[in-house]
């Protein structure tokens, strides 16, 4: 502390010269997080402004930055909920625009599958157990470029229809599809196109009947499925939801897919059976639902069907 006084022994304090070539205003927007961050000593209240605050001052550095999760713990003062919401979100800033990924990588998809017209069986399968919950209010989450939306807004049982994707382009592209320019005033108002994602807490979804989840899980990191579980389980909380996923052990089917090769170069992982039934079991005993496990499309007696559906329903 003090040359003269050696007594009062070190201090907590240390001198750091750092040296950078840097504009200004990233220097300062670096700066006014890491030195709450160094110092982990807030004087006022940390709430969910804070994840905003972080997270704007944190763009286009901090979803890279090799420490990211011990910065926002000790930005967010150790608050468990908060961390979770400022990492699921810049989890998502990181991950590629997923049309982009779409547009280059979605076509080898659709033509693998073609032969089977399994988007149609997909998309039909999907209609068909909404219809069946007797869902009023229904969300397509990961909607792309509308196809599923489209097929609900043909049946008059979905009275409100809510699109949701982390893409804008792709949210524009759904709006093309539709004709949300053309459409007569009272279907125009049964159907919302909204910018989301699928891994933190967003009470946009609350209050919905029933959520299709379709072929969208397989693009996330599998760290991050716990997130997205508690975001529509725990928070949205539906009172039915509808997931579908590709079987991978039906893949040896598809004569032009490599062996090894999963069905979509964005896709992070695809489930055997085996795999889906014990995720879906888990999810659905972790927050109170139960589910029903079937295929979509051609079965074959050994390797199942190429599409695999969970139908979860909330337990009274």
């Amino acid at each position: 502390l003090d040359d003269a006084f050696p007594d009062w022994g070190e201090s907590r304090y240390f001198t750091v010269e750092l040296e950078t070539s840097q504009s200004l205003a990233n220097l300062l927007a670096h700066l006014y997080v890491l030195v709450p961050v160094l110092d982990s000593d807030k004087h006022y209240w940390v709430g969910d402004e804070e994840v905003d605050k972080l997270l704007r001052r944190g763009e286009g550095w901090l979803a890279a930055h090799p420490e990211k999760e011990m910065i926002a713990r000790r930005y967010l003062k150790f608050q468990k909920r908060l961390t979770r919401e400022a990492l699921a979100r810049l989890a998502d800033e990181d991950e590629p625009d997923p049309e982009t990924t779409r547009t280059r990588h979605g076509e080898a998809e659709q033509v693998l599958e073609k032969p089977l017209r399994l988007n149609d069986r997909r998309m039909t399968a999907v209609v068909e157990a909404l219809q069946a919950s007797g869902a009023k209010r229904v969300i397509d989450l990961g909607c792309g470029e509308g196809r599923l939306l489209r097929k609900l807004l043909r049946h008059k049982q979905f009275q409100e229809i809510l699109g949701i994707d982390a893409s804008v382009r792709a949210l524009e592209l759904a709006a093309a599809r539709l004709r949300l320019d053309r459409l007569a005033p009272r279907q125009r108002a049964r159907v919302r196109l909204l910018h989301g994602a699928l891994t933190y807490r967003d009470k946009r979804l609350e209050g919905h009947d029933a959520v299709a989840v379709v072929e969208v899980i397989e693009h996330l990191d599998l760290a991050r499925l716990a997130a997205f579980e508690r975001a529509l389980f725990e928070f949205a909380r539906p009172g039915v939801v509808v997931v579908t996923t590709p079987n991978r052990e039906y893949n040896v089917k598809f004569e032009n897919l490599p062996a090894g090769n999963l069905r979509h170069r964005d896709h992070r992982f695809e489930w055997t059976r085996a795999e889906f039934r014990d995720w879906a079991d888990r999810t659905a005993g972790a927050h109170g639902y139960q589910v029903e496990t079937q295929g979509i499309g051609e079965e074959d007696p050994e390797l199942g069907t190429p599409t695999q559906m969970g139908i979860f329903e909330r337990c009274a």
